[in-house]
């Protein structure tokens, strides 16, 4: 288990930006194995969905957090699903994430570049 952490916690810091990769990353050490879970679980449903994990502002972010959520099945909800939102948002937030950070995808339904 500690080694699969430890390589969540690698996958996850690299995925942010150079400047906040440190800080990310000592952020990240922090978190369980089923928080770090958690935050790929949400980063690998927008690459799969084509869409962008954040935007520009927290709020932004926020309604991506609760978009994501409402994917999930309710069978696999957790009684600390709500922290685990509060770490993903701060995640984002201190990781420097852009919307340019997962290349851009044609939508399904529009056909349209997202």
């Amino acid at each position: 288990m500690v080694a699969r952490r430890q390589d969540l916690v690698t996958a996850l810091s690299a995925y942010t930006e150079n400047t906040f990769r440190a800080k990310t990353r000592r952020f990240l050490l922090g978190l369980s194995a089923d928080e770090l879970e958690f935050i790929a679980e949400f980063l690998g449903y927008f690459v799969l969905e084509g869409g962008q994990p954040c935007g520009c502002s927290r709020a932004q972010m926020a309604e991506r957090i609760a978009e994501f959520r409402c994917s999930q099945r309710a069978g696999r909800r957790s009684m600390d699903d709500d922290h685990k939102m509060i770490l993903l948002l701060e995640y984002l937030c201190r990781g420097g994430l852009r919307p340019t950070a997962i290349p851009q995808v044609r939508s399904r339904a529009a056909g349209q570049v997202n």
